[in-house]
């Protein structure tokens, strides 16, 4: 049946949601500050200065520490802002005012940049509703990272940010759908071998 990955999805997204939402502020505080540390293990380790990440939302995992961090070194950073027509705008993140973008999702107040501004960041951090082992990232269903990953030529090495309980053996996929390289959740960096 055609559907069949879609509405595999649609519900896992649903229970997941429903797992994100219940975890209590300890956990979050708790996994927002462990994978604090990896990202700065991992933006170390791979030597970046320039990545493209996002405003997390308070049921995912934090980015927020992470982003002063990176900023407090001098590393540019670009936030991604939703467009009507599917694609992502970047914005330069400059730890000030945040707004919301059409579907909600908080984002920054400055200069807005159209979607090739992502071209020639060294690492790009994506939120997920969850990745297989094989590096499959199942987002939450409106394909802008996958747009912006499929489009890009030379994409630097994209890891997304889940729980431990999200990194699982299979995620139900269709075509568009864009492997990660990675995943930082609190217990650690994995790193996948993506062909």
């Amino acid at each position: 049946m055609a559907d069949e990955p879609e509405n595999r999805k649609r519900a896992l997204r649903a229970e997941l949601r429903e797992r994100r939402r219940i975890r209590t502020s300890t956990e979050r505080e708790r996994a927002s500050a462990a994978i604090t540390q990896h990202l700065v293990q991992l933006a170390s380790d791979l030597d970046v200065h320039f990545i493209a990440a996002y405003l997390s939302t308070p049921d995912e995992p934090g980015t927020r520490e992470f982003l002063r961090w990176a900023a407090g070194r001098g590393i540019r950073i670009l936030l991604p802002v939703s467009r009507a027509d599917g694609l992502l705008d970047w914005a330069p993140y400059d730890g000030e005012d945040e707004d919301q973008d059409i579907l909600g999702m908080p984002t920054p107040t400055s200069e807005l940049l159209g979607p090739i501004a992502i071209n020639g960041v060294d690492l790009i951090l994506v939120p997920a509703a969850t990745v297989s082992r094989t590096g499959m990232r199942m987002g939450w269903g409106r394909g802008y990272f996958d747009k912006t990953l499929g489009s890009m030529e030379g994409c630097p090495p994209v890891y997304a940010l889940i729980y431990d309980d999200e990194l699982v053996d299979e995620v139900p996929t269709e075509r568009h759908d864009m492997p990660v390289d990675g995943v930082v959740t609190p217990s650690g960096i994995v790193s996948f071998a993506v062909t």
